[in-house]
């Protein structure tokens, strides 16, 4: 397939209140933001038996592409500056939060159904001259077969499918905020979207629109608002300062923390759990050792303490569900989401702790398949952690050192189906 040209959002009046719009991209072929270099033509793609899942990890200097199974590394595309990694949802593809946009990253591996059955396809890895044009590229949310970006230097959201990331004429909802901020939106499978409130000074809002772009709850009580995650039965919980908000079931309920100051801003969910696991801080300064878990059929909120405190990438969810933060004392802490125990504590790496500076490389952990991948940039290392079995199963070195780490399934992701006939076609 050829590259498609840079896809551009429409400049859209901060001025003015939340409003729906939807489109087509631009196929003039302009160029929104340049890439770091041409990215040269795949070679053509090679049926294997079964999903090949990837990896994607930052560097100073750019991102490479890893093979989940042997470790092996597969590309490695020049890219300067801070990137982040963003799956797209579609299980292949990587939206890169670089400068002048979210630039498409092919993780090379990907499923086409047929019928009962799919088959699966791999390719060599790379980074494409897609671009979405974005002045702050922010927050990547995919959820349900919908990609949805927030640009934080305009407050503008683009939502599209999935499955149509790298099409040209890809169709584009796009709505604007009140005022350009660090925010986020998610866009559920009946169209409902959330969507956050707030300035460049502060932020509290927390917007629900229909399909039709008409708002139809809303609160202003989530002093600064930030993060999201989808739980079971599409219940979206969004962090607050003081605890979170919850929306179910058409309503936004406020659920507040035990202390004054008890701020959740991270949070994962997952389709087959009620219950969300958050990060929680007592205070601004003090790194936390606590974690919370909000169910959201109840709206109670719980806190766990655990044996050394975390940082905000140490977070994800098991292929059961099961809790996993990544502590100072290099072990991966497995946390029952029901009764909040901690079954397991596996060895992963040595001890480390969080610097002043966020940028820096910190070990972080990302699930794909069940496997919970973690780097550690201290010994530039990758593990691979069979959380059910309690083990370090394969590890290998690196020769960059590992910032962001993010995975893609090369299946095909529930609600990401492509609309397909016939045998593939090339």
């Amino acid at each position: 397939m050829r590259p498609a040209p840079a896809l551009r959002v429409a400049a859209l009046s901060a001025a003015l209140p939340l409003a729906l719009a939807t489109g087509c991209a631009s196929t003039d072929g302009e160029a929104a933001a340049a890439p770091t270099s041409e990215a040269p033509a795949s070679a053509e793609p090679t049926e294997v038996a079964a999903g090949a899942p990837r990896l994607a990890l930052t560097y100073d200097g750019g991102i490479q592409v890893l093979d989940a199974t042997t470790l092996e590394v597969l590309a490695d595309e020049p890219l300067d500056g801070f990137n982040r990694l963003n799956p797209v949802g579609d299980g292949r593809h990587f939206l890169v939060s670089t400068q002048g946009g979210f630039q498409l990253l092919d993780g090379g591996a990907w499923a086409e159904p047929h019928g009962d059955h799919a088959h699966y396809y791999t390719a060599d890895p790379r980074l494409t001259d897609v671009v979405f044009a974005a002045e702050k590229p922010g927050h990547v949310v995919a959820h349900a077969g919908r990609t949805v970006l927030f640009d934080d230097g305009t407050g503008a959201v683009t939502a599209f499918d999935s499955a149509h990331v790298a099409d040209e004429d890809v169709e584009l909802r796009e709505l604007s905020t009140p005022e350009a901020h660090h925010g986020v939106a998610v866009e559920l499978e009946d169209g409902t979207m959330l969507v956050s409130d707030g300035d460049e000074e502060s932020r509290s809002g927390v917007r629900i629109l229909d399909a039709d772009g008409e708002e139809i709850a809303a609160r202003d009580d989530c002093p600064n608002v930030h993060g999201e995650t989808v739980a079971a039965d599409d219940a979206i919980v969004i962090g607050c300062q003081d605890g979170a908000v919850l929306y179910r079931d058409g309503e936004l309920t406020k659920i507040q923390s035990p202390d004054a100051y008890g701020r959740i801003g991270n949070q994962f969910g997952t389709d087959g759990s009620p219950i969300v696991l958050g990060d929680y801080e007592r205070s601004a300064e003090d790194r936390s050792s606590t974690v919370a878990l909000i169910d959201t059929t109840t709206a109670e909120l719980r806190l766990v303490d655990l044996p050394a405190p975390y940082w905000y990438r140490s977070f994800a969810r098991g292929a059961e569900g099961e809790a996993l933060v990544l502590t100072y004392d290099g072990s991966l802490q497995v946390i029952d989401p029901v009764s909040g125990a901690i079954t397991r504590s596996i060895p992963v790496t040595g001890q480390w702790e969080e610097s002043d500076d966020w940028q820096d490389p910190h070990p972080q952990v990302f699930v794909v398949d069940g496997i919970a991948y973690v780097a550690e940039p201290a010994t530039q290392e990758i593990h691979a952690v069979d959380v059910a079995g309690g083990t370090v199963w394969k590890s290998a070195s690196l020769d960059v050192t590992p910032n962001e780490l993010s995975g893609v399934s090369g299946d095909v992701e529930h609600g990401a189906e492509h609309d397909h006939e016939g045998e593939h076609d090339e």
